[in-house]
């Protein structure tokens, strides 16, 4: 009889060592799955067999899937960086800075458009109030009214979090189909073109974008926004600040 033949003592055999089991490598794994087949492929039970874990392995560490999954989105909030900001005038630096950081995690994890309305009104992860905390620190140098400093964090918050989401979300709809988005654009063009036609200022604004790369258009329209909404907190300070 060919081949290895087994080893007459269990103490002869070689052995496998798994990493041992901890809620960081679960978040960790959960982020990666997410990442690769979107958030409906999130399970207790795909991630255990990702893991060679068993249910009753992981709910020793997660009670459930929700838990999990709020876990998951403070880990990717990590990613975003909110730049020093050391003097008074370079405020609206560092929020621009982190906003665009904030889009950029936002692309990489396209999940985050529909798991954030699912895990609940209170963000208190830790990544999260270091996130919101770094935002004060920004505006309190800034001079901002200390009284003013939540709200105007969660409209900067609300904006870019709304555009972030919204882009996400197209592009994850793109990527399911079998043409980059710009293909699918210029076949729309023709369509849009006369849907519109009976719409003067539409039609006009179509022709003046003509055959933009659709990536700076996005990039525009995000920053285009960003700026008024920094113009506004500008405005509050009562011109102190340049």
């Amino acid at each position: 009889m060919s081949g290895v033949q087994p080893s007459p003592t269990v103490w002869a055999r070689p052995r496998r060592e798994r990493p041992a089991l901890t809620v960081d490598r679960i978040v960790d794994e959960a982020v990666s799955l997410m990442d690769a087949e979107g958030l409906d492929a999130l399970t207790m039970r795909t991630l255990g067999a990702r893991l060679g874990a068993g249910a009753t392995s992981m709910y020793r560490h997660v009670a459930n899937r929700e838990e999990l999954l709020e876990l998951a989105v403070d880990r990717v909030y990590a990613e975003i960086e909110v730049p020093h900001c050391g003097r008074p005038e370079t405020w609206r630096m560092a929020l621009n800075a982190s906003a665009h950081n904030m889009r950029s995690m936002v692309a990489r994890h396209g999940w985050i458009a529909a798991a954030l309305p699912a895990v609940g009104l209170y963000y208190l992860g830790p990544n999260v109030l270091r996130l919101n905390e770094s935002l004060y620190c920004v505006l309190d140098i800034a001079g901002y009214p200390a009284a003013e400093i939540d709200t105007a964090v969660s409209t900067l918050l609300g904006y870019v979090i709304g555009m972030s989401v919204a882009e996400c979300a197209w592009l994850t709809k793109i990527a399911r189909g079998d043409k980059s988005e710009q293909e699918l654009l210029a076949e729309l063009r023709p369509v849009v073109e006369r849907a519109v036609a009976g719409y003067p200022k539409l039609s006009k604004t179509l022709a003046l974008r003509g055959e933009s790369d659709i990536r700076a258009v996005r990039y525009v329209k995000f920053q285009y926004g960003l700026d008024r909404v920094l113009d506004g907190l500008q405005a509050r300070l009562g011109g102190r600040v340049e």
